[in-house]
């Protein structure tokens, strides 16, 4: 006797989500399936479309999938065919797994990281994870982007012409002690230092103990650009000094860059850096 039976399911059924508006909720890890396709990371940029670059707005337009931090995503315009998946600040690791689980099983995917995902992004952890059993087979492709250290050299002028270093002051990651080290060393080589990841609500002496160190080894009036939210809404750009900095105005939106020796300020307010050094 012939029979006729109806499943319903709510928002998106993929990989057993719920999503809403496009957007699906923590991810879960999909049944593995078919040949393995290549997992790109891309680079966002700091914010405006414009610099988006075309390699990787053509790589968001072809995949069916974009994952990372939800922010991130939520730069990535909805469209028929595709599910984002947005999840938290800390979980890098869960979401570089998840986007792998789901190329192994042939999926189209993006992993998406602000700026650069290369420079303090997602791309460090998407290899991270991909040396665990069971990713041999995935390709990973990294796209680069605008990072959010070109972004405010540019709005400065040209400070980092010379030879310069980037860190982070995040110690999630590290030990204090070593973010430290690293901080005497470069002030002790006399280069440029672009500062990432400088305060946060929970974070607010290391960017006081950060200053203290870099005057140690240089001097009061050395140069420093304070860029926050460059390139987006309400963004600022001051230029001060190692001196004056006030590390009580600095938080999580800003990226600081601290000249070197050579660094200077022209008559018009432009900062930059000599690629030259004198002996």
């Amino acid at each position: 006797m012939p029979y006729f039976s109806l499943v319903l399911v709510t928002g998106d059924s993929r990989n057993g989500q719920r999503s809403r508006n496009g957007v699906a909720a923590a991810p879960a890890s999909p049944e593995p399936a078919g040949p393995a396709a290549e997992l790109l990371v891309v680079g966002l940029g700091p914010g405006p479309g414009h610099w988006l670059t075309p390699e990787a707005s053509e790589a968001l337009a072809g995949v069916d999938h974009v994952v990372g931090y939800a922010p991130y995503v939520d730069r990535v315009p909805q469209r028929p065919g595709l599910t984002r998946h947005a999840s938290g600040n800390t979980v890098e690791l869960e979401r570089a797994r998840f986007a792998l689980d789901l190329a192994s099983r042939g999926e189209r995917v993006a992993v998406v990281s602000g700026g650069d995902a290369g420079v303090f992004g997602m791309a460090t952890a998407v290899f991270e994870a991909a040396e665990e059993p069971g990713y041999e087979d995935v390709p990973v492709r990294v796209l680069p982007g605008v990072s959010a250290v070109q972004a405010v050299a540019a709005r400065a002028g040209a400070p980092v012409g010379g030879d310069f270093a980037v860190m982070s002051l995040s110690d999630r990651l590290k030990p204090w002690s070593v973010v430290e080290r690293r901080g005497r060393a470069v002030a002790g080589a006399d280069l440029t230092l672009a500062v990432y990841n400088p305060a946060s609500r929970s974070r607010t002496e290391q960017i006081v103990t950060a200053r203290e160190v870099l005057l140690e080894h240089r001097e009061s009036d050395t140069v420093v650009v304070v860029g926050r939210d460059v390139g987006r809404e309400g963004e600022s750009l001051t230029v001060t000094t190692l001196g004056e900095l006030d590390p009580a105005a600095v938080d999580m939106r800003c990226l600081l860059i601290v000249g070197a020796s050579g660094t200077r300020v022209s008559a018009a307010g432009r900062v930059w850096t000599p690629r030259w050094v004198r002996s």
